[in-house]
């Protein structure tokens, strides 16, 4: 009798859910093949984008001498790619903080293959105009596959494999003074060198669709828990892990943040400092980054008949190579002493070879060899800015506002790339453009080391936590003061 109403008195109880936040569930699943195969659909978007600007700084000089337009033409449709960037920016990276990551990737990469097989197709200047602008719009987009990638790295490792993305850019850089050379000197066809040249993004297109699926970070910030879960679990067996061992039956993710990434938000107290000094860096960066890859292409233009270009396409594809040593250096120092130092001495470096490469060019005191090695240290300085603007973005920002704020100072920094073409035209003498550059470089490393240092804190929450630690250590000087009878 006693023993069958202990079975009343001491119910059964089930053992407690298990609930864990979500960069505790993206840590669970590893670095592996699934990684590697966003970073492969990512990082093709981000070759489309180099291609599109070297295919631009190289194809106008040849269609300049072909269509017989002025200067100022050339400058105007370089910088309508910066121009549609900068709208499709303010539009593409609002949309993947409402709608989702992969339909704007998807969207991206399809418009600039899309416009840029319309590039090969054109007949005139004048159509080069608006479809230029589109192809910038889709590169406004690409933000957002860069977001994705971060949004499934754990925290120990986002730093460096992040940095991986950048190897396909200059992938991009490299190829392209290659199949300039084969298409406009052996075959004499521009219109071969553009078709080409949006291969890169097919590849992405493809791969978005059938290989990334959507952000689980977003999807835990809209209340989609359970589409998380599922996502983090095919990741880990992409990964070799077993899904329901790091996610067994009953686990469940903590809440996020239920609420679109709206403009307002970057301007709110927590954001407004921060978002305001990534915005000055990549207005800088970025002017100084398009500005030396075209600064470079003008130097080695072997041309002494302005009518008749004729590219050093050995001295461009030594230049563009030399991002691999930007990116190689990045990757060596950022985890080891920081992002911070990182970002400003590559500012420094980048500026000082820049402005020493245009001096010697103008000069003529230096042989070809000597133009070259400082050829290559202002592009690999430059890559090694690019790669910490980057990170630093995304590292800074959260989950709700990531897509929205990145593509925010993306925008704005587009207004830097949109004039750098102004700055390197040919009636502009190469020490003054050689002495702006020195001056926005020295700039960047000041403001640069007024940043919070991101390294080995989770995603997004550096911020916060600094303003956390700022609020403890002015109660802790207050209640000392007090102690003292300061404030008696």
């Amino acid at each position: 009798m006693g023993a069958g109403k202990s079975k009343f008195l001491f119910p059964i109880r089930s053992a407690p859910k298990e609930i864990i936040d979500i960069d505790e569930a993206v840590n669970r699943i590893g670095i592996g093949k699934f990684q590697r195969t966003v970073l492969f659909a990512a990082g093709t978007c981000f070759m489309a984008d180099s291609v599109q600007v070297m295919l631009l700084s190289i194809l106008m000089r040849k269609l300049q001498n072909q269509w017989e337009f002025a200067d100022s033409i050339s400058s105007m449709i370089q910088s309508c790619l910066f121009a549609g960037s900068t709208v499709g920016t303010l539009i593409l990276g609002p949309l993947a903080d409402r709608i989702g990551r992969k339909p704007i990737l998807i969207a991206s990469a399809s418009i600039i293959t899309v416009f840029g097989f319309c590039t090969s197709l054109a007949t005139g200047y004048e159509i080069l105009f608006p479809i230029i602008f589109a192809i910038g719009f889709g590169i406004g987009g690409l933000t957002v596959p860069f977001d994705i990638l971060a949004e499934f790295l754990t925290t120990e490792t986002r730093g460096y494999f992040l940095l991986f993305i950048k190897y396909f850019w200059t992938l991009g850089s490299m190829l392209i003074p290659i199949v300039a050379y084969y298409t406009l000197e052996v075959y004499y066809s521009w219109r071969l060198f553009a078709g080409l040249c949006i291969i890169p993004c097919i590849l992405s297109l493809i791969c978005g669709i059938l290989y990334v699926p959507e952000s689980p970070r977003w999807l835990v910030s809209k209340g989609k828990k359970e589409k998380a879960l599922k996502i983090l679990r095919r990741a880990a067996a992409s990964n070799g892990i077993d899904p329901y061992e790091v996610f067994p039956i009953g686990i469940e993710l903590a809440d996020g943040e239920a609420k679109h990434g709206q403009f307002s938000d970057l301007f709110s107290p927590l954001w407004k400092d921060i978002v305001l000094k990534l915005a000055a860096l990549w207005t800088m960066y970025c002017f100084c980054f398009y500005g030396a890859i075209m600064t470079v292409t003008r130097i080695f233009d072997d041309t002494d008949d302005a009518d008749s270009p004729d590219f050093d396409y050995v001295a461009i594809f030594v230049s563009s190579a030399a991002e691999l040593i930007g990116t190689a250096y990045t990757i060596s120092l950022i985890d080891r002493i920081g992002r911070v130092k990182t970002l400003v001495g590559a500012f420094i470096l980048a500026g000082i070879s820049l402005f020493s490469l245009c001096i010697l060019t103008e000069t003529g005191m230096a042989p070809r060899g000597v133009l070259i090695i400082f050829a290559l240290l202002s592009r690999a300085a430059e890559m090694s800015t690019a790669c910490v603007v980057w990170i630093v973005t995304v590292e800074l920002l959260s989950t709700e506002i990531l897509s929205t704020g990145h593509s925010a100072v993306n925008a704005i920094a587009r207004a830097g790339a949109f004039f750098s073409p102004y700055l390197v035209v040919e009636s502009n003498p190469l020490w003054v453009v050689g002495l702006v550059l020195l001056v926005v470089n020295i700039v960047s490393a000041v403001t640069a080391s007024t940043l919070i240092e991101t390294k080995g804190i989770e995603l997004g929450k550096a911020v916060k936590k600094t303003k956390e630690l700022n609020s403890q250590e002015l109660v802790s000087q207050y209640q000392r003061m007090d102690s003292k009878g300061v404030h008696a």
